[in-house]
């Protein structure tokens, strides 16, 4: 394309200072020649009344007065002779659009007014009958409270301003042609010997080292010519010698278990491995920025987490950490300021992919804090209560009996929380031991029923059972799906108001019983139920109530182990204020007595 050579470049480069100095030049002289006709005609006016008003200073009569004022004056203006206010000369003018002006006319504008006080006036005024308005001058009679106005019509002035523009705009438009004339071919001269430095730098861009341009001259393109051809040589040295080292930084960062990235100063991502690369994918992917199947890194701008660090970096210059959660990952990542010589000239980061530590860390406080949290409560009742006994602060034996009774049954409690512990240890390590035998599930289910009937009349809960007739017999261990049902079952009572119902169904569906459990509670939050079968978990504060014995938190953990063990699934479904419904399904085939 012409308009991206040099020669283009160059000669509109020439043009358009040329033009813009021309319309400058152009600009100002329009504005010089306009206000020198404006005042050359304004002068020549004044002159003009100024012969006039001494004529009619020297001589009385009227009829040379005005005579010699028709030949002073130019043929297309008029002279307005005020001998006094009432006594009024206007004279001839070929100017047939030019109006005659009266006492009334002056006296409307107070500038003009001043010229019978003795004042001179040059003014511009405007009348219906011109478009361009007046140019009036006025000066007074000597001894004499009259005046002589000289004015003529614009027009005459716009034509001659006319004139000059067209004269200036015909020598800008030759000085515009002569230039480009001559940039056009000042340019080609200068550039025609820099065309073979462009196809001898193409060709070594191509990796052809082994080009040379042709020495012609011995001016500065000749010198140009000769640095090329040696630059070609210690270009084609260093490339092989970078190619050994790229290729030996990249086998060092491709073994490397740890994310590496190197950046620049200007946050521009320039050499990244493996690791790093999954971190950047899966930080575009959060972010809406898909990379794609072929997306290049190089260049890339740094992730959002690494930008404020990159600036604390180049700004203090010292290594600093943080952590960064991108798509349930946590990623450890340490950057340190690169250094050229003396300056920082970028950056390097190194990412480490801390998720399962973090986990298991997790894991481990979380335990510690569930089962601290746990055994706090009765073990501080237990050493309350047996300060009481011990400080007879319980004198009679029915007091001391109640505060035993309470002893005893925070000891259960205890002991029930360590046994609930150590059976889902077994059962999450896989050593449970399941007695599978042919189990009546009508009489299975009266039996539970009626093991939680009393609880139910208590709390004024409905419960009550539907099994359809078809589900009579399956293949289970008893007392661990009754440890299921007790503990699904007593969470449903607990959890559901006075006057609601808790409703147990038995169904059968493509060779598998599935059992479900649902009440008219107030529901558990969206936000829980994906964590409902973990260690510990405690329902919202929407499902506690006061006065109410709050179990361990391990029960739907042991029951999630226990179906699964039977090879079959458990889930839950709920809604707030509409109440929770659990279910599991297990195989009608079940297994041997077995440890699995």
């Amino acid at each position: 394309m012409f308009w991206r050579s040099v020669v283009g470049k160059l000669w509109f480069t020439i043009l358009l200072l040329v033009s813009f100095v021309l319309f400058i030049l152009t600009i100002l002289l329009l504005e010089f020649f306009e206000n020198y006709h404006v005042l050359d005609a304004e002068e020549e006016l004044l002159q003009t009344a100024n012969k006039v008003s001494e004529v009619v200073s020297e001589y009385d009569e009227r009829g040379l007065i005005y005579a010699t004022a028709g030949r002073i004056k130019d043929p297309t203006s008029r002279v307005s002779i005020f001998f006094d206010r009432e006594d009024v000369w206007n004279s001839a003018s070929e100017e047939e659009k030019l109006p005659q002006i009266d006492l009334a006319w002056i006296e409307a504008d107070e500038e003009l007014t001043s010229v019978f006080s003795g004042n001179s006036v040059k003014k511009i005024a405007e009348t219906a009958e011109l478009d361009n308005g007046l140019m009036v001058v006025g000066a007074p009679l000597e001894n004499s409270e009259g005046a002589v106005f000289v004015y003529q019509s614009l027009d005459n002035v716009e034509a001659t301003t006319k004139q000059t523009t067209k004269i200036i705009f015909l020598s800008a438009g030759i000085a515009i042609i002569l230039t480009t004339v001559f940039a056009f071919f000042l340019s080609t001269r200068i550039t025609s010997p820099l065309i073979q430095m462009r196809e001898g730098a193409l060709e070594l861009a191509e990796g052809q080292f082994n080009t040379k341009i042709p020495i012609l001259t011995h001016d500065e393109i000749g010198e140009l010519a000769m640095a090329f051809n040696r630059m070609g040589r210690q270009l084609k040295f260093h490339i092989d010698a970078l190619n050994q080292e790229k290729e030996l930084l990249a086998s060092i960062l491709r073994s490397m278990a740890d994310g590496v990235m190197t950046i620049n100063r200007e946050g521009k991502i320039l050499i990244t491995n493996p690791p790093a690369e999954q971190y950047l994918d899966t930080w575009l992917f959060e972010s809406g920025k898909d990379a794609g199947l072929n997306m290049s890194y190089e260049r890339m701008e740094l992730p959002d987490p690494l930008k404020d660090m990159f600036k604390n970096v180049l700004s203090t210059e010292s290594e600093m950490m943080i952590e960064a959660e991108v798509q349930g990952r946590s990623w450890v990542i340490i950057m340190s300021p690169l250094y050229d010589k003396m300056k920082v000239r970028g950056a390097v980061a190194v990412l480490r992919d801390m998720t399962e530590e973090r986990r298991l860390d997790k894991l481990r406080k979380d335990f510690i804090a569930n089962v601290s949290h746990e055994l706090r409560t009765p073990i501080s009742m237990m050493q309350g209560y047996s300060e009481a006994i011990v400080d007879d602060i319980a004198e009679s034996k029915k007091e001391k009996n109640e505060l035993a009774q309470i002893i005893y049954e925070e000891s259960l409690r205890m002991g029930r929380l360590v046994n609930e512990l150590l059976d889902l240890a077994r059962m999450e390590a896989g050593h449970i031991t399941l007695n599978v035998e042919q189990v009546n599930l009508q009489l299975f289910m009266d039996k539970i029923i009626r093991k939680f009937q009393g609880l139910a009349n208590d709390k004024q809960v409905h419960l009550k059972l539907s099994a359809e007739h078809e589900v009579s017999h399956a293949r289970f261990d008893p007392d661990r799906i009754e440890q299921v049902f007790t503990n699904l079952i007593d969470n449903a009572i607990r959890h559901t108001e006075e006057n609601g119902t808790v409703h147990v169904k038995l169904e059968q569906n493509n060779h598998e019983i599935e059992a479900k459990i649902e009440d008219s509670g107030s529901g558990i939050p969206a936000d829980d139920l994906p964590f409902v079968f973990e260690r510990f978990y405690k329902a919202d504060k929407s499902r506690k109530r006061k006065n109410v014995k709050t179990g361990t938190g391990l029960g739907l953990a042991i029951a999630k182990n226990i179906v699964e063990a039977h090879k079959g699934s458990i889930a839950v479904h709920s809604r707030l204020g509409e109440g929770t419904t659990f279910s599991f399904k297990l195989p009608l085939k079940g297994e041997n007595s077995e440890e699995l």
